[in-house]
């Protein structure tokens, strides 16, 4: 058995023919670069793909496999380098048992699975080749389709106000829209941690993962875990999800939730924090429109009752947002310690002292505690290293 590194929740930005497929996307956030960044700078073991049910991220993936740059694995997923692909599909769903709409991943073991998941959908989507797009059915009844053809099925960011099951799709129970049976794992999201989803109690049996839901390559493994597997492969990724044949995840490392830009309740209109005493005009520019935090939505929804024994959650920021690295200090630091994850787990502080202030390096330190010093994001707006 050996830990490995894991984000299951990365964007592409546009096809190798530079169509658009996450339209937010950065441009250059290509399949072929998420794969160069994850061996890379970045030194993930396994990223997941969640826009590969796109016929051109498709195409992209099997060039690669003709041509030798890739393999598929035995036990499920694409082989590049030094990281496995497990590709997946972000599916919004907006049926009638939902109030509002919700992000659901789908992953698939093999390119033909992918694909025949593409044609399916195809028949109940208007657009395959972009990212996140409506599907005309029930979640059950997408939920069904993955487990019955050998998928793993995951609810995405599940505390964020828009497009999640407690931020817009349920109104007390994650059963009013899905089969609690057959959901193998719940994204937390960036506003949340284990903590604060251990407030509920129906959550009991998931396990949690946090991804980094990157647009963009720097934002990739800005959170992902630590998982204990025999090798990086599809199955073994599903047994450690179930805490089988002792496989499981390890250690979640997340932003602090108070980092995350739907952490507190704001004003939508001029981002004033809410306070305790609910009112009902925002006290600074008189707008009745709030935006709630995920914390005040997670205290609504809280029947906390004991939670079995969960993998630490270790907050973290991205590498390249922390006070003293900019552009140059990274790339020096890539160069010395060949990836992030060295750098942040691996490289001892006489190293870090060679190359970097010692009030960078007490920031990394701080980093790898837990510790670092937060201003409370909200609203869409991000939370600060202070």
């Amino acid at each position: 058995m050996n830990n490995y590194f894991v984000d299951l929740h990365i964007h592409i930005g546009r096809d190798w023919y530079g169509g658009p497929v996450k339209i937010t996307g950065s441009k250059n956030l290509t399949l072929t670069k998420v794969v160069e960044e994850a061996s890379g700078s970045k030194g993930l073991d396994m990223v997941g793909v969640i826009d590969a049910q796109s016929p051109a991220v498709q195409k992209e993936i099997q060039s690669h496999l003709s041509k030798g740059e890739a393999r598929e694995l035995p036990g499920g997923g694409i082989q590049y380098n030094q990281t496995v692909l497990i590709p997946g599909a972000e599916i919004e769903v907006y049926d009638a048992s939902c109030s509002g709409p919700v992000h659901l991943l789908c992953y698939f073991p093999y390119m033909k699975d992918m694909a025949r998941f593409s044609k399916w959908l195809s028949k109940k989507m208007k657009n395959i080749s972009l990212s996140s797009q409506r599907f005309y059915g029930t979640a059950r009844e997408l939920q069904s389709y993955v487990r019955d053809n050998g998928g793993l099925f995951i609810p995405a960011h599940i505390f964020t106000p828009f497009k999640s099951l407690y931020g817009k799709g349920v109104r007390t129970s994650l059963e009013e829209v899905l089969d609690n049976r057959f959901i193998d794992a719940v994204e937390l999201g960036l506003s949340a941690d284990t903590g604060m989803a251990s407030h509920l109690y129906e959550l009991q049996p998931f396990t949690y993962v946090t991804n980094s839901d990157a647009h963009s390559t720097a934002n990739m493994a800005r959170e992902y875990q630590s998982i204990r597997m025999k090798d990086p492969s599809f199955e073994e990724l599903r047994l450690a999800l179930h805490n089988r044949s002792g496989r499981k995840v390890n250690v979640n490392y997340g932003m602090d939730p108070r980092m995350g830009k739907y952490y507190q309740t704001v004003c939508a209109a001029c981002l004033h924090q809410r306070s305790d005493n609910e009112e009902i005009r925002c006290p600074s520019c008189g707008k009745e429109k709030w935006i709630k935090g995920v914390s005040d939505r997670i205290r609504e929804l809280s029947v906390r009752r004991q939670d079995r024994e969960r993998p630490p959650y270790i907050p973290q920021v991205p590498l390249h947002t922390l006070p003293g690295i900019g552009p140059k200090t990274y790339q020096k630091l890539i160069e010395a310690f060949q990836n992030e994850m060295n750098i942040i787990h691996h490289a001892s502080e006489s190293d870090l002292i060679r190359l970097l202030p010692g009030s960078t390096v007490q920031r990394i330190l701080d980093m790898r505690k837990g510790i670092l010093s937060i201003t409370k994001g909200g609203g869409g707006k991000y939370g600060v290293i202070r």
